[in-house]
């Protein structure tokens, strides 16, 4: 079968939060769900892998196990889009024909834009939690630590999980004051943002772990290579304008960088040698998004271009997209996806009864921030950067019961109940 009333392209998250709800609503869809991989990764918890407090194996699945049934799964990877003519084409040459496509990949992770990071990754002390065969390493190189200076980075894009490049430094440093040798470690945080959170009221909480652990903060910093052997990483910092963190704290700056600013800032070339070093690399929308129609073709990263709120293709009427591959200025989360795929369904049951697509996503997203081992802050978000808590309580207040939420709560509701469209 070449043809399907619902072509889902991604059986991620997204993918298959959306075809399970979908179902639930009316069990005759023909749905098609296009994904290569034969393993399902439930990455949120890498970071706590790297911490040291949580089971890499309890992290992946056999994709077979949670495709969701009365849908096909078509074991391909997408190689180009032709939405005039409704239209997909794989790598294998299948051509493939829709009514109604949605889009959601993920994003892809650089590594290469970042010279001599594929080289080391894995050895020489560099590691990183966004890849699962180098997670458990992050833990080695942390527990193994006795002084001397670490390296956490976090590039000038986009990321899936923006609070991950210092949600493992902070667990880092509150392991090493238990040990008694943070006074001997020298902390780095080099990003290439311009503030540490994009929501002033969950920053400050932030702000004064930052200052309790003694970190040094180089923002603006764009991470141009490592060198593993010589143990040296090199950037680029940008000098910043005083006002800088006041005109930049927006989910946006939190999100996407500096921008305008930086253009107007000195840059010079920095090297900064470490004894051991997390590194996050440079994330962009997948390159066969990034050539095709659907691409943003203002957005240098080639996101699919989308109504933030409609999550419909603004050109293509019967394309949506959702996740971590759309230009929607939201942050990059599982938290996202599970808000934005109930409006992707309902408004795509509508437009196949011939009405007009009214449910809106709000740029609602959360990001789990542990700030020691036992405490967490839930921060939580929508696109008027306004913080969105779902609990009586302060949540820029780092608690034990947020803690118990990401590392206990979450993991099982993902698996049994988000997966299954029932969460």
């Amino acid at each position: 079968m070449n043809h399907y009333q619902i072509l889902i392209i991604g059986g991620g998250n997204a993918g298959l939060s959306v075809a399970s709800q979908l179902l639930l609503k009316n069990k005759n869809l023909q749905i098609g769900i296009v994904e290569p991989s034969e393993k399902h990764y439930y990455q949120p918890a890498w970071t706590l892998v790297g911490a040291g407090a949580f089971d890499i194996a309890k992290t992946e699945k056999k994709e077979a196990d949670y495709i969701p049934q009365n849908t096909t799964w078509i074991k391909e990877a997408v190689a180009t889009f032709s939405p005039e003519k409704n239209t997909v084409t794989c790598t294998n040459g299948t051509e493939i024909t829709y009514d109604y496509l949605v889009v959601c990949p993920g994003i892809q992770l650089d590594w290469k834009k970042i010279d001599g990071l594929t080289e080391t990754l894995g050895k020489n002390e560099v590691s990183s939690n966004y890849s699962f065969n180098t997670a458990p390493y992050t833990w080695e190189l942390i527990k193994n630590f006795k002084g001397g200076t670490a390296v956490f980075t976090n590039p000038a894009t986009p990321i899936k999980c923006g609070g991950a490049p210092h949600k493992i430094m902070y667990l880092a440093c509150d392991y090493w004051r238990k040990k008694g040798i943070l006074d001997q470690c020298d902390v780095h945080y080099v990003s290439g943002a311009g503030v540490i959170f994009g929501v002033p009221e969950y920053a400050e909480t932030l702000k004064k772990k930052v200052a309790q652990y003694n970190i040094k903060v180089h923002f603006g910093a764009n991470v141009t290579a490592i060198d593993g052997k010589s143990k040296t990483i090199f950037f680029e910092s940008k000098e910043q304008p005083k006002d800088l963190e006041t005109k930049f704290s927006t989910l946006q700056a939190s999100c996407y960088g500096i921008t305008e600013n930086q253009a107007e800032a000195s840059i010079s070339k920095v090297s900064l040698n470490f004894d051991i070093c997390h590194t996050v690399p440079p994330q962009s929308a997948p390159d066969f998004i990034k050539k095709s129609p659907l691409a943003d073709a203002n957005n240098p990263l080639g996101y699919v271009e989308i109504d933030k709120h409609t999550m419909q293709h603004s050109r293509f009427k019967n394309i949506f997209a959702l996740g971590d591959c759309t230009n929607a200025p939201c942050s990059k989360t599982g938290a996202a996806i599970r808000k934005q795929a109930p409006v992707v369904v309902e408004n795509l049951l509508q437009l196949i009864a011939n009405h007009p697509v009214t449910a809106s996503y709000d740029g609602y997203s959360a990001c789990p921030i542990p700030t020691q081992y036992g405490k967490l802050m839930l921060a939580e978000f929508d696109y008027s950067n306004k913080p969105k808590m779902t609990f009586p309580f302060d949540q820029a207040k780092p608690r034990w019961t947020m803690w118990i939420l990401k590392t206990k709560i979450l993991p099982w509701l993902y698996w049994n109940k988000i997966l299954k469209g029932t969460a």
